[in-house]
């Protein structure tokens, strides 16, 4: 866009948010992850430490072949040792080794660092950071200096922080990060500091942000850090790190690009910035929050009548952009308070000759208004409440009929990761079939079981998998006799549903969840296979 103002994105996900709990990344997991950041259109992706372990030296070797249209990729790393020449400094060589066209390197800022941490002298702690900027520069590289805990440094001894970013620049460094490593920095402070670095070295190097979310304000720190003058912004796209995380990029370009005028990254990617974030959550195994703005399931979720009926008359009445704008969709929740014309819009997915005053939709209301007096809950449970809408109005034929279901415990375990074993018999067009599995409790055996049971009948069945299981009981008063309510999220890969089940048998519940999953799979299944025959 001609005139726009650009921001450099850098996005850590592969380094800096790797450091989160549970995630550990293989090399082609990683190389998913880049070729996913590079049809995003990022800038950089910082794409890890080769020094640091074989792995990632292995995946910098590997990552050559690819072919990217956007992306630049940064090997990251320290300041030379204290003591040593560059020339001599391993971890250097390894940041060489990488062959990547930008360098990312990390130094000291804070005095306290220097001397208490890595121990040594002030002076030589600013002859580290210019050293390595030029060696890197005389190799060939763009170096990028990250200032580690810069504005903890600067509200302790200004002047030397400043002498840090000195030594960056007479060492070649083309962009200055502004790193607030340990997340403590409020709004005012963030704005006053960056804006005086912007106005010292503004004009010598591009000043970047660097934010972790300790305070809970890591991406509005980057936002003001922004509006004072920072033009390369440092985050990972989930938000995910050490601690409480790293600033959450999916929440970051949006609002620079759709509500500050800035552009992150090209204009017509924007749309797909929702479907990548999934991407990288279920290549990191991780469930995402779905209370994410602008890319999570609720972010343009609606539940109260009253709401829902303002939003299709006109959407701008309880949304700030549009959610295709992100490549986000809205999403009306099934609950007691939602009214009729809530129904109204789901019925017409499937059925769009049924208008508002039809009997089925007196019925289909009616039904949700009993099933949640027994402890059903639909507005979490998207596949169920479809199966429900298609059940009432004849857009429904099972695919199966269940014979029985037997689930044991087993103790003594037979073997590791076995403590239960399930059997089901099944039966499709006529054929029986009769399955057995084996697993970590009594559902998961059920699973295994099942998925046995009709893979033979429909081979997508092993497509798709559980992501999340929750257990939540309805009337503790009746102790173990309680009713209980399951939540089971699916995935595969692509979409993601979640069903519920409701008994006061926690195995039934879960069975009852279980096939409501199963048949939503299978029903999009076959209405992708119509409309490519169409």
């Amino acid at each position: 866009m001609s005139g726009t103002k650009t921001i450099d994105i850098l996005d850590s996900t592969l380094r800096d948010g790797a450091q989160g709990e549970g995630i550990s990344f293989s090399i082609q997991d990683k190389i998913h992850i880049v070729e996913a950041l590079d049809e995003l259109g990022v800038k950089y992706v910082e794409a890890g430490n080769p020094g640091s372990n074989p792995k990632d030296m292995e995946f910098f070797q590997q990552v050559k072949k690819l072919n990217l249209k956007n992306a630049r990729l940064c090997a990251f790393g320290s300041t030379r040792r204290k003591g040593m020449q560059c020339i001599e400094d391993t971890n250097l060589q390894s940041l060489l080794a990488a062959d990547t066209e930008d360098v990312v390197f990390f130094g000291k800022s804070w005095d306290f660092q220097v001397t208490d941490i890595i121990r040594t002298t002030l002076e030589e702690n600013l002859e580290m950071i210019r050293d390595t900027a030029e060696f890197l520069k005389k190799n060939g590289r763009n170096v990028i200096y990250d200032a580690e805990h810069f504005f903890t440094a600067y509200v302790k001894n200004k002047e030397y922080a400043m002498k840090t970013l000195q030594a960056a620049i007479d060492g070649g460094a083309s962009v200055l990060t502004l790193c607030e490593t340990k997340g403590g920095c409020v709004l005012d402070e963030c704005r006053e500091i960056t804006k005086d670095v912007v106005k010292t070295f503004g004009d010598k190097a591009v000043i970047g942000i660097h934010t972790h979310n300790d305070s809970g304000l890591a991406v509005a720190n980057t936002l003001m850090a922004v509006d004072s003058g920072a033009r390369h912004v440092q985050g990972c796209l989930l938000g995910i790190g050490e601690r409480t995380g790293n600033a959450n990029l999916s929440t970051i370009i949006p609002n620079l690009q759709l509500k500050m005028g800035y552009e992150c990254i090209p204009s017509e990617n924007l749309k797909i910035i929702t479907p990548t974030v999934k991407k990288i959550a279920e290549i990191s195994n991780l469930h995402l929050d779905s209370g994410l703005p602008y890319v999570g399931t609720n972010a343009f979720a609606h539940k109260a009548g009253m709401h829902i009926d303002a939003v299709l008359k006109n959407p701008y009445a309880y949304e700030h952009i549009e959610p295709e704008s992100v490549g986000n969709e809205r999403v009306f929740l099934m609950s007691e308070v939602a009214g009729r014309s809530m129904i109204i819009e789901k019925i017409k997915k499937f059925d769009s000759s049924i208008e508002k005053d039809d009997p089925v939709v007196a019925e289909i209301m009616q039904k949700v208004k009993q099933l949640e007096f027994e402890g059903y809950q639909f507005e979490g449970a998207d596949g169920s409440f479809e199966l429900l809408v298609r059940k009432t109005i004849g857009k429904y034929q099972p695919f199966f009929k269940l014979h029985y279901y037997q689930v044991n415990s087993v103790n003594p375990r037979p073997e590791e990761g076995v403590c239960a074993c399930a059997q089901v018999k099944v039966e499709v067009d006529e054929q029986i079939e009769v399955t057995g599995g084996e697993g970590m409790g009594p559902v998961n055996a059920l699973d295994i079981a099942f998925r046995k049971a009709l893979e033979r009948f429909y081979p997508s069945v092993q497509s798709f998998r559980l992501t999340d299981y929750k257990v939540r009981v309805l009337d503790g008063k009746s102790a173990t006799a309680s009713r209980v309510r399951v939540l089971i999220e699916s995935s595969d890969g692509n979409e993601s549903w979640t069903t519920v089940g409701v008994s006061c048998d926690l195995v039934e519940a879960s069975w009852l969840a279980l096939v409501d999953s199963f048949e939503y799979k299978l029903i999009k299944d076959v209405e992708k296979k119509f409309k490519k025959i169409i």
